[in-house]
């Protein structure tokens, strides 16, 4: 089973003692700053959860999985998420 963004909203509402719409800006304002900071270039960390950051994927050869055909996938960026340690020692011990 996996949490959607309004169970997710609920969860923390009721968590952090917030209203439904508090969280929500709260969640919305976090997906902001993470996007931001990863198109400048600079990697978020949340100590103990997790780290985020942009990394380059460098140009290469593909295949159209349709024809076979030969083709050239640009370069571009990617992002790498890395469990931290409380998050890691949390998932752990379950």
């Amino acid at each position: 089973m996996s949490l959607n963004r309004t169970e997710l909203i609920a969860k923390i509402a009721e968590k952090a003692e917030l209203s439904k719409a508090d969280a929500d800006k709260a969640i919305a304002g976090l997906q902001d700053v993470l996007i931001e900071s990863l198109q400048a270039g600079e990697p978020v960390k949340i100590t103990g959860l997790m780290s985020i950051e942009r990394t380059e994927r460098a140009a290469r050869k593909g295949r159209n999985p349709r024809t076979g055909e030969e083709i050239q996938i640009p370069a571009g960026y990617g992002v790498k998420i890395s469990a931290g340690s409380t998050l890691k020692k949390a998932v752990a011990s379950k």
